[in-house]
């Protein structure tokens, strides 16, 4: 029998994910604060230029389960390599363009790189002490909210030092030497699922989700009554039932429906869902705001480092958050700790509706949701993949993560409608617009406090005790495993 080959420190595997998943949380957040740039560089109009985050946010949400699904069938650490792989390509890609249309093309190939999450999280649950599971989830899942907002900080200053294109020549060279470091200290995941890809439900659910995602993000343009999103929105829904009857009767699914019953994965599922409405829309909106010329009644003319500069506390709350979540989880336990997030965040979009005249207010906010979001995501990722068996980590985290991308495009495309429902002469929102688009953004977080109350109540021990929990069997073995 030949030698077995030695396993990687996992704190050396760990170095690898953090830095893998805070390059891909980068690249969803820099480009929201340059758009502009973006526009003048490419000679194009908004309406097109949108759609550099548009066909970022489609790409991703289609392909982070669908990875994630593969990763469980052929090995966790190859398929994290060719996430890197697409992520640096299209970087590459995106650093060479020329045009608009290639731009936008790039960015389909970037996100591609989705599956970077849920890869990372079945990884550590595999490879990692059953004591520092909980911790590396938590740690890794914050950084989901703390790249998200290094991104928006860090997108001016590289435009105006270095130009635009080096928004995709850095993160090109940092996952160039991570899926390096992936290839070579990364081990490969003894947990599989046996069976091929299905090919079917991977269609019909890139088909429904590219339907919903399309009518959102262009519904603030297209208008929410036109027979195009009335279409879309129609079309999604029968390929959404053609989708769940499929994957209901397939030998081996792409994602089990009685897992997404449980009421650990829907009740977290739901979370993740409506704090993807209130992220994605809080911090692509706050920098509008802050940029708004003062000669609008509000606002304060800040250039596009200097809204980043502002922001920059919340990037700051999300890193901590990600230290703290772990041992606060311990004490009072992760279902609270995403409750008090949620109410975080909800005290935080309320506060900015009616209190943001100083800069010291707006970066006091973005603060505030900084630790909400960041305890709320900390948490999130952990109860997810101890509701299901390790051999469902990838497909249940992965839809976990997608579920946030959705959300995000539902909040972004309400919040554009909210905002620009009123417009002064000169064609700015009316500060009416933001005032009720954070009240609307408070709203939801207070809803999903309340959803994060029918969260199974787990302590910190059973969360560790599931994530330590070995396969007994293949798909579907989990599905009444924890029902409880």
């Amino acid at each position: 029998m030949a030698p077995q080959r030695l396993r990687t420190p996992y704190w050396v595997t760990f170095i690898v994910l953090a830095v893998a998943t805070a390059s891909f949380a980068l690249m969803q957040s820099m480009t929201v604060p340059v758009i502009p740039s973006i526009e003048a560089q490419m000679h194009t109009d908004q309406t097109t230029v949108t759609w550099v985050l548009t066909a970022y946010l489609l790409s991703a949400s289609v392909f982070t389960p669908i990875i994630g699904r593969i990763g469980d069938a052929v090995g966790k650490e190859r398929m994290l390599v060719f996430s890197l792989a697409m992520l640096c390509a299209g970087s590459v890609f995106a650093a060479l363009s020329t045009s608009i249309g290639l731009l936008i093309a790039a960015r389909v190939v970037q996100g591609v790189g989705g599956g970077v999450m849920p890869l990372s999280f079945g990884i550590i649950r595999d490879e990692f002490p059953h004591h520092k599971v909980a911790g590396a989830v938590s740690v890794v899942s914050s950084l989901t909210a703390v790249g998200f907002g290094a991104g928006i900080v860090a997108g001016g200053p590289i435009v105006h030092g270095l130009g635009y294109a080096w928004l995709f020549w850095l993160p090109a060279i940092v996952t160039a030497l991570a899926g390096l470091a992936a290839l070579v200290f990364v081990p490969e995941s003894p947990v599989r699922t046996p069976g091929r890809i299905p090919v079917l439900p991977a269609l019909l659910l890139s088909g429904w989700l590219i339907c919903l995602l399309l009518a959102l993000s262009r519904a603030p343009h297209w208008g929410w009554s036109s027979p195009k999103v009335i279409a879309l929105v129609a079309l999604a829904v029968v390929i959404a039932i053609a989708w769940v009857l499929v994957e209901t009767h397939a030998k081996v699914p792409l994602v089990d429906m009685r897992m997404m019953r449980l009421r650990g994965v829907w009740t977290t599922n739901l979370v993740a869902l409506l704090v993807g409405v209130g992220m994605y829309a809080a911090f692509g909106f706050l920098p509008q705001f802050i940029q708004t010329p003062t000669h609008a009644g509000y606002g304060f003319g800040a250039s596009v480092t200097e809204s980043g500069l502002v922001m920059l506390p919340m990037a700051i709350a999300s890193f901590i958050t990600g230290l703290i979540a772990a041992p606060l989880a311990v004490r009072i336990g992760p279902k609270v700790v995403v409750v008090l997030g949620c109410s975080l965040g909800s005290v935080a979009m309320f506060s900015m509706a009616f209190f943001h005249d100083e800069v010291w207010q707006v970066a006091a906010v973005s603060g505030l949701a900084g630790f909400g979001v960041g305890l709320t995501f900390a948490c999130l990722a952990g109860l997810i993949i101890a509701s299901v068996p390790p051999e469902q980590t990838g497909v249940a985290s992965g839809m976990n993560a997608n579920i946030r991308t959705i959300g995000g495009s539902i909040g972004s495309a309400v919040m554009s409608s909210i905002v620009a429902a009123k417009l002064l002469p000169d064609g700015l929102p009316a500060e009416s617009g933001y005032t009720a688009g954070f009240v609307f953004l408070g709203a939801v977080f207070v809803v999903a406090a309340f959803a994060g109350l029918t969260i199974p109540a787990l302590s910190e021990q059973e969360v560790e005790d599931r994530l330590e929990a070995e396969p007994t069997s293949v798909v579907g073995a989990g599905a009444t495993r924890f029902s409880r």
